[in-house]
């Protein structure tokens, strides 16, 4: 695998300015409460680049005069701690995991920092500097401030954009982990059609899809798992999970399994005693319908931000044939969200989801919806595409879909 990661930083230092130094940290332990900490997740980026997810770690590369040095900085072995918590990953074993043959501890960083920044002439730092929130203040901002005191005359450089472009195409190690993750993932929902009875509540259902994951030995979520039943499925990050499902209501479950940080992302909406009205079954095949235009629509080369709107003109026609809205402007009353975003070691991956145009190799969701609150109903479908040269197609099948899939699932025939 270290080969991996090796071409991976080949690739990022193509793109970056001679005379420059990247710097990725690995992100830091957060304190939950009293002596515990919350569980740790590594930079998407620093995975990406290293293959490691250890915390408080630093990459850095530097170019000059077109030759790229790598230095790994990871924490000391310290023996008290090791008693507690476990012992820190050694120079070896970083070595061989990420293939970068130089190591020093992070205690260091500050002088081999120093040394290559006036050794090599740098004139450019790059850090991911990606900030959505105005008032975050996150370690990587705290640093470029620090270099931008110390040495005034170096530009600092984003570096998010750079790697989201590398991330956004898939190779095939990665592909091969979406699909685990998805795999595993829709096995936990259909244990959860399996399993859904009436007057059972939310978190009761949610248990049979955190007991599939744990079977398949995975120990993390994509996200927090959304499972909502009547009106609540109209509330898009519905996550409390804590109603029951009545008799002849639909239960909406968004959820994913994360399998080597790669995640899965998939919908289900399901009538909880395993048989939809004909009013429900309307609806539903308009959102099913809806998806399979999508995913039909999906090639190289269109706009992202097109599939939404091919998807609002055919909701426009649909719900208007059925008597629901009485124009087009109505519709985002119904449905307000993208049908799509990327997927990757995030959920919601690398890259501006409303720009640029489709590229072999990317996954997508495909995740139409409708809420109608004032009937108790939501319903979205989702599952996670790969464009091809020629179209798209499923990273993974398998997971019932169709009305008649579903109910004859759950009606265990």
């Amino acid at each position: 695998m270290s080969r991996i990661y090796k071409n991976n930083r080949k690739r990022l230092m193509d793109c970056i300015e001679d005379d420059s130094a990247v710097l990725i940290l690995s992100g830091g332990e957060v304190r939950k409460l009293g002596d515990e900490n919350f569980p740790f997740t590594p930079s998407a980026n620093f995975l990406y680049f290293t293959g490691l997810d250890k915390p408080n770690e630093i990459l850095l590369l530097a170019k000059s005069g077109n030759e790229v040095t790598e230095t790994l900085f990871i924490e000391p072995f310290d023996e008290e701690k090791a008693k507690w918590v476990g012992p820190v990953i050694l120079p070896d074993e970083a070595k061989a995991a990420s293939g970068i043959e130089k190591t020093a501890y992070n205690y260091e960083f500050n002088e081999i920092f120093a040394g290559i920044i006036f050794g090599k002439r740098i004139q450019n730092v790059y850090l991911d500097l990606e900030n959505r929130v105005f008032e975050m203040h996150s370690p990587e901002i705290e640093l470029a401030d620090r270099i931008a005191a110390k040495y005034p005359y170096i530009n600092i450089k984003n570096l998010y954009n750079t790697a989201a472009e590398l991330r956004r195409t898939k190779q095939p190690y990665e592909l091969e982990n979406l699909r685990r993750a998805i795999e595993i993932t829709g096995e936990g929902v259909v244990n959860m059609m399996k399993k859904a009875r009436p007057d059972m509540c939310e978190y009761e259902i949610e248990a049979y899809f955190d007991y599939t994951l744990k079977l398949k030995g995975v120990k993390d979520f994509a996200f927090k798992s959304i499972v909502a039943s009547g009106k609540n499925a109209a509330i898009l990050h519905y996550s409390q999970n804590s109603s029951t499902a009545k008799d002849g209501s639909l239960v909406l479950c968004d959820v994913g399994a994360k399998y080597k940080y790669y995640c899965g992302d998939i919908t289900r909406t399901f009538p909880v005693n395993g048989r939809f009205t004909e009013r429900q079954k309307q609806l539903y095949n308009i959102v099913l319908n809806g998806q399979k235009l999508i995913l039909d629509t999906i090639r190289p080369g269109i706009p992202f931000k097109s599939l939404n709107e091919t998807l609002i003109k055919y909701y426009e026609k649909e719900l208007s044939a059925i008597g629901l809205i009485s124009g087009p402007e109505e519709v985002r009353k119904y449905y307000w969200h993208g049908v799509s975003h990327m997927l990757g070691i995030e959920t919601h991956d690398a890259g501006r989801h409303n720009e640029g145009l489709l590229e072999a190799g990317m996954v997508l969701t495909v995740e139409p919806g409708l809420y109608i609150a004032e009937e108790g109903i939501g319903i979205r479908i989702e599952d996670d595409a790969v464009v091809t040269e020629n179209g798209c197609e499923l990273v993974y099948e398998g997971i019932p879909k169709t009305v008649e899939e579903i109910e004859s699932l759950m009606s265990g025939e």
